[in-house]
């Protein structure tokens, strides 16, 4: 019973129905002891309803008999049982079973209590999830190169996979990709799971300058950054869906990372086209959907997550602008102290003092050393602050997409409530005008739509299941990035000041020996 309170999920409002408990139950809720503890608790109930008239009648001659050969240890109901006559032997045992039902039944409640009424539900079912999310797949996204030349040509990626999982067909394995097959695969994942609850991580954003670019040539500095940057963000990418435990089974990912040929083109990717001009329309209405529909939120677990998410999303975007400000100083001071070496190098050349002019000539190499560092640095502000919050900044909006698919649900759920509504209306009105033949009908469609309305709040139900384990997989899943990140930046800025700190230790000597 300890292992099922343990795997009990997050709970419900306490204000639902016993209607939806059932339905959740239905749909794969893994504590099914405590559901069988519970069911077993109504009938005790109902025995000690029927057994209290007999506690009422005067006792026969044998109650002291019967009180003096009690046990000690028997509760009050059982002796007055006892002293009822000839049943009493059976109400006896009926309260000893209820008695036993109870002990039992309180001591499972108690133990799952603590998960069901605050969070250290979520903290067993996060170390659940930690122990199912270990695969063996490595992803690397490497070697890009362009295919085609003038504005037809496009830039394929090999996607290298290395596994111990059955589920593949061999353990290492490659093929080559462009970018619109990883787009086409995002669009696959999100028609089919995102409706499910899942959060998908989003791939890199597209970018025409960017890619024209790359287009006009492949060697000019900024579209090498641009592939680089792109390369690495698609990497990312593919690592964060393999480790996902439900979109790793996914057809559609085996495919994208076994199928040796190329992939049909996904044409609803591309951003001037009707499919793509058809998604913004779509995002405007649920814009607008949003604002004019008001769900009552009755579980303020999912209430304060959605508005936590939304302030993240906000420090977020503050803190990349920040970095990207701070890249682009970086640079300029780089750019700067390239300046001042050269001036520096000119300036030694034309001393005549052989001393001040080695030391001018030091110095001057000092400073295109840092000015190495600085490009370093810059680097690493990038790659690793800048692009984890760029990251994230999608991963958030994956986020709220997935509460935005809860509260379709609720919606849809009661459009049906109101539907059947109007259905048992039309029903009343058709026995008040005694119209049978139609009578038979109405009865029909009420049916069907009572089991639409139940469907529809079993879906609700499962969907706010799956968002409650995904948000706090996201949450575990942001920890952990964010630390190995941190500590990689700080390791390479440690570094960068050590090695500076050997630069103008190396060059005191020089400056001190000049006469």
């Amino acid at each position: 019973m300890a292992a099922s309170s343990q795997r009990s999920p997050p709970p419900f409002p306490a204000s639902e129905e016993p209607e939806t408990a059932g339905s959740a139950m239905a749909d794969g809720d893994s504590d099914e002891g405590e559901d069988i503890f519970v069911n077993n608790s109504k009938p005790v109930a109902v025995s000690r309803g029927v057994s209290q008239p007999e506690q009422d009648e005067p006792p026969d001659l044998f109650s002291e008999e019967a009180h003096s050969t009690a046990p000690p240890s028997h509760t009050t109901a059982q002796t007055n049982a006892k002293a009822n006559g000839v049943h009493s032997d059976d109400d006896g045992d009926l309260f000893a079973d209820a008695r036993v039902e109870l002990t039992t039944d309180k001591s499972s409640s108690s133990g799952s209590a603590a998960p069901r009424s605050f969070p250290q539900g979520p903290a067993l079912e996060e170390e659940e999830e930690e122990a199912k999310d270990s695969f063996d797949v490595d992803i690397s996204v490497t070697s890009p190169e362009k295919v085609g030349d003038g504005m037809n040509a496009y830039v394929a990626y090999r996607v290298n996979t290395r596994t111990s999982l059955a589920m593949f067909k061999s353990k290492t394995f490659f093929v080559r990709r462009r970018f619109s097959d990883f787009l086409g695969l995002y669009e696959k994942l999100s028609v089919k799971q995102s409706l499910q609850g899942c959060i998908i991580p989003p791939p890199p954003e597209k970018s025409v300058v960017g890619m024209t670019k790359v287009k006009v040539g492949m060697d000019d500095p900024s579209s090498v950054e641009f592939v680089e940057r792109r390369r690495a963000a698609l990497e990312r990418y593919l690592q964060r869906i393999v480790s996902h435990p439900t979109l790793l089974q996914d057809p559609d990912v085996r495919e994208f990372l076994e199928r040796e040929d190329q992939l049909p083109r996904a044409v609803n990717t591309q951003t001037l086209s009707g499919a793509g001009f058809l998604k913004m329309i779509n995002k405007a209405s649920d814009a607008v959907n949003k604002m004019t529909i008001k769900m009552n939120e009755s579980d303020t677990w999912f209430e304060d997550k959605f508005q936590e998410v939304e302030n993240e999303e906000q420090q977020l975007r503050k803190l990349h602008g920040v970095v990207d400000s701070l890249v682009n100083h970086r640079k300029e001071l780089c750019m700067n102290t390239a300046v001042f070496a050269k001036s520096m190098a000119m300036l030694g050349n034309s001393e005549d003092n052989t001393a001040l002019s080695r030391a001018l000539s030091q110095l001057a190499e000092v400073e295109d050393k840092m000015e190495q560092l600085h490009q370093e640095q810059a680097a690493n502000d990038f790659f690793v602050l800048g692009e984890l919050l760029s990251d994230y900044i999608r991963l958030v909006g994956a986020v709220r997409g997935c509460f935005d698919q809860r509260m379709r649900a609720w919606q849809r759920w009661q459009e049906a409530q109101s539907t059947l509504q109007k259905k048992r209306e039309a029903e009343a009105k058709l026995l008040w005008a005694n119209k049978p033949d139609k009578l038979q009908q109405a009865k029909e469609e009420i049916t069907e739509w009572e089991s639409r309305v139940t469907q529809y709040e079993r879906d609700f139900d499962r969907i706010g299941m799956t968002v409650r384990k995904e948000v706090l997989r996201f949450e575990k899943e942001k920890v952990k990035d964010f630390k190995s990140q941190i500590i990689r930046y700080l390791e390479s800025m440690l570094q960068s000041e050590q090695r500076l700190i050997k630069f103008w230790e190396a060059f005191l000597p020089e400056a001190k020996a000049i006469a």
